[in-house]
């Protein structure tokens, strides 16, 4: 490619970006989402773009993918002002953007779903060859013709990266590109990332995971409450000055990890658990593991390899269509939420506002969703209100929610409280287990930490924890032994210190 400064950024001194976003000023009603941004990408290089959620790091690309307007600012592409009123002009100035979800029609091929949206007259015979060479080329390993319902995520993802080859994009955003991928896949992905850019592409590189960012990137930037708070380089920093950029304090990036005892009783065991998923197929086939009082189990895998329709299950939510789970000595196999809630489980469900929680229901309401019938805070058919009170400021202030009041509506609440609000309703009730789906998904890196803190703290009093996620960091950081989920079945068991990026990756591949 020949644009101008296309060299790789390590020698960048007096050219000119490929991209330049000046003074970058975007404004909702009591909002200031981006507060006079700079920020640029050379071609070839990998610009990374950290931030927690909510720190403008979306409305910014919003603006430059022309799905959002600034109210102030300039944006030009290899020196010309660039003016884009929707995706198509960016697409068309040689702009591209992958979507954490993609943006794939699964009944398509792969040529068809390239070619949808190219201008003028679309050969399809030439749209194929092409691809094959470009898949080639790029090592990318996807055939053409394959229908992309029958691809894995990691081939879809591959998918995506081929349209913007085709496209001839110059400037690639990457939304948290890695965060479906095992690692065996993320390593690929990476190599492929990285000839784009020494192609002379710039790329935009957006993800939460720090060392990611660390050990890929040229150059990071740092958002927080729509401002730049540091733009450094990866040998100059450190994943600890990044969080700390990131959230404006010291932040503790892994929990503190208890030794490992002896120890305590089987508190949770689950024995050939079969159930079927909402699409009619076997979502789990044969899961049988225990966990102890005092261990966290950690669930890895891709998503869609049965993990949300395992915690379902075991919390009463879904049948079995065979096996067993037992609390202690109790079968509560296909038993109801609130009888499988008395026999000692907690449960933070993976969809906090479709299964968790209420959002236009006050705090103190949900907090109280699954006890209001209890002797504690109901008599002859009234709510004692001053109990109730009493005790959800006490799981308030426990839990570090920061909630104005307690009538304040949970939907008003940060993903983050609303996160730690849930796990106070389940871990003030008299608990054996702990089901945890996802725990830290979409929040930010302090709430984590606190998260985490949370999770640890359980198990020092003696729970048996269930931590399912499909963050390989944060399972490893947690776990005392690692369980991992591919098609449904359990194909490995390890212990924390067995883990390997590369054993785990090959069995949440279904290698075993």
């Amino acid at each position: 490619m020949n644009d101008p400064g296309s060299v790789p950024s390590k020698g960048t001194a007096g050219l000119q970006p490929l991209l330049q976003m000046r003074g970058i000023t975007t404004r909702f009603p009591g909002v200031v989402a981006n507060d006079r941004v700079d920020f640029d990408v050379y071609a070839g290089e990998v610009h990374a773009l950290l931030g927690e959620n909510g720190a403008g790091k979306s409305t910014l690309m919003k603006v430059l993918f022309g799905l959002q307007r600034a109210d102030e600012g300039d944006v030009l592409l290899a020196g010309t002002p660039l003016r884009t009123r929707s995706p198509k002009d960016a697409i068309a100035a040689g702009i591209g953007m992958i979507h954490q979800h993609f943006m794939l029609v699964p009944t398509l091929t792969v040529a068809e779903n390239v070619a949808l949206g190219l201008r003028g007259r679309v050969r399809h015979g030439e749209v194929v060859a092409r691809l094959a060479e470009l898949s080639e080329e790029y090592d990318l390993g996807v055939h053409p013709q394959a229908l992309v319902w029958q691809l894995s995520v990691g081939e879809r993802q591959r998918v995506e990266i081929l349209k913007a080859v085709y496209r001839e994009t110059r400037l690639l955003v990457l939304d948290e590109p890695t965060a479906v991928l095992t690692p065996q896949e993320v390593e690929q992905l990476l190599a492929v990332l990285r000839r784009m850019a020494d192609a002379g592409r710039g790329l935009v590189f957006i993800s939460h995971k720090l060392h990611e960012a660390i050990a890929f990137a040229d150059r990071i930037t740092v958002l927080r409450d729509g401002a730049v708070t540091g733009e450094v380089t990866p040998a100059e920093t450190s994943r600890e000055q990044l969080a700390e950029l990131m959230v404006g304090r010291p932040v503790k990036l892994a929990p503190d990890r208890l030794p490992r005892g002896d120890g305590g009783d089987v508190t949770l065991t689950v024995r050939g658990l079969c159930a079927t998923g909402d699409r009619g197929h076997a979502a789990l086939d044969g899961v049988s593991f225990d966990v102890s009082a005092g261990e966290i189990l950690g669930i890895a895998g891709v998503s869609g390899n049965g993990q949300r329709e395992l915690a379902e299950t075991i919390a009463g939510l879904r049948p079995a269509a065979a096996g067993t789970v037992a609390i202690g000595a109790a079968d509560v196999t296909n038993a109801p939420p609130k009888l499988v809630r008395r026999a000692g489980l907690a449960y933070v469900p993976e969809e906090r506002m479709r299964e968790g929680a209420i959002g236009s229901f006050a705090v103190w309401e949900n907090l109280l969703l699954l006890d209001h019938g209890s002797a504690t805070f109901a008599r002859r058919g009234m709510l004692r209100r001053g109990a109730i009170r009493a005790h959800c400021r006490a799981v308030v202030d426990a839990f570090a929610v920061r909630a104005p009041t307690l009538d304040t509506l949970t939907v008003s609440l940060s993903g983050g409280n609303i996160q730690k609000l849930i796990m106070g309703r389940e871990l003030s009730a008299a608990s054996r287990v702990l089901v945890a789906a996802q725990p830290t998904r979409g929040v930010d890196i302090g709430a984590a930490e606190y998260i985490h803190a949370r999770l640890m703290a359980a198990r020092r009093a003696g729970l048996a924890v269930v931590v399912i996620s499909e963050d390989l960091d944060e399972i490893l950081a947690l776990s005392d032994r690692v369980a991992v989920m591919a098609g449904g079945r359990i194909t490995g068991v390890l212990a924390r210190e067995e883990c390997t990026p590369t054993r785990l990756g090959l069995l949440m591949s279904g290698v075993c």
